[in-house]
């Protein structure tokens, strides 16, 4: 892993909603949960229950991502007015996994599957009300300045509550990016009737052999 981890976007981390103070004494809060947060315990509870998920953990030397991150990211950001992060790169590499595996770039219908032939990618945002998933359309026909663009465009219609249910839906793989978190690890739910989705986490610096 190298040195340098690029820091996460400002419109990719998560706005903390403000908690009211606990009166004195008090030991315990009750508020209701909002109807969103609702469809979302009950679609991650449907994924573990409906489907049989495997998780493998596999470590990348990012070096020279990295390197090219820091060599563009200003001609980038002159060029197109956003700043290149590491999301290009992964959502690039993972339209590259789906070509390469187009099993994986399938869904299980009744007794068929059924096989997709384009590569709409959902890159997992939070947001005030919980985790959002909206769908960067034909990201292989995309530059990696048009993917961070893309992301730009949806994190910042998540953010002024501007997203659609169209924008979150028709994705055939997921990217969850627990790395803005701090996280080395994790297991990411599948987001059905995707085959799978993909965990991307912190960039660190370590000494390997």
């Amino acid at each position: 892993a190298p040195p340098g981890a690029p820091k996460p976007d400002a419109a990719a981390r998560p706005v903390p909603a403000p908690a009211a103070a606990p009166r004195p004494g008090e030991r315990e809060t009750r508020k209701p949960m909002s109807p969103l947060r609702q469809r979302i315990a009950e679609r991650l509870v449907e994924a573990k229950q409906t489907t049989a998920m495997l998780t493998t953990f596999n470590e990348a030397d990012m070096t020279k991502a990295v390197a090219v991150q820091a060599r563009h990211k200003q001609a980038c950001k002159e060029g197109h007015d956003v700043s290149l992060g590491s999301m290009p790169f992964v959502v690039k590499a993972s339209v590259d996994a789906l070509q390469t595996v187009p099993q994986l770039n399938a869904r299980i219908e009744g007794d068929e599957i059924v096989e997709n032939h384009y590569y709409d990618i959902g890159v997992a945002i939070s947001s005030d009300k919980g985790l959002v998933v909206p769908v960067v359309r034909d990201a292989d026909g995309l530059s990696f300045a048009g993917v961070e663009l893309a992301i730009a465009d949806l994190s910042e219609r998540v953010r002024t509550k501007k997203i659609t249910l169209a924008d979150l839906s028709g994705a055939v793989f997921t990217i969850s990016n627990g790395g803005v978190f701090g996280s080395l690890l994790s297991t990411p739910i599948l987001n059905p009737p995707q085959s799978g989705i993909l965990g991307m986490h912190a960039i660190k610096k370590r000494p390997v052999v």
